[in-house]
């Protein structure tokens, strides 16, 4: 029985498990400094009229045109609203008239100057960034350390720790 004793534990010792296994950790900080930009919208002409109990005319002598409301007259892409005049039209009785105008920016006769903002009513500029005291740094033992810069800087960090068992 004591020559058995040994064979007996080796069958019954746990079975080794063969796996593979891999383990990465990556890490990395990125840090920008924005350009300077502008952008510039070039608002149009609009006109509006509406109304109910009232008669419109517009234009002057045999060009008069009645219970019309004309039209924007374009001159170098801006516009200019028709002369409209309105009456009420049965006297006592309700009644309401309305009318708007939105002035059009003036077309640019040359290109923008490179730095320039032209002259529209939309203009968003944003300045270059400056680097200031911006910075980044991940530790060996991977802790985050990210310093702001001055305006229009970004600062990202990141540590990535993937385990793999196959």
């Amino acid at each position: 029985m004591k020559k058995l004793l040994p064979f007996i534990l080796a069958l019954t010792a746990a079975n080794p498990s063969y796996a593979d296994l891999s383990h990465s950790i990556t890490s990395s900080t990125k840090l920008t400094v924005g350009g300077a930009s502008t952008t510039a919208d070039r608002i149009g002409s609009s006109y509006s009229i509406s109304g109910t109990g009232v008669d419109t005319t517009h234009g002057t002598g045999d060009s008069a045109v009645t219970n019309g409301v004309g039209a924007l007259a374009i001159t170098s892409g801006i516009g200019t609203p028709p002369n409209v005049s309105a009456s009420q039209d049965v006297p006592g009785a309700s009644f309401s008239f309305s009318q708007s105008f939105t002035q059009a920016d003036v077309l640019p006769t040359s290109a923008i100057t490179v730095g320039a903002a032209p002259n529209f009513s939309d203009v968003t500029s944003i300045a270059g960034g400056t680097a200031g005291s911006l910075a980044g740094t991940i530790s060996s033992a991977g802790a985050v350390t990210l310093t702001a810069g001055g305006h229009n800087t970004e600062a990202l960090g990141q540590v990535t720790s993937t385990l793999i068992v196959d």
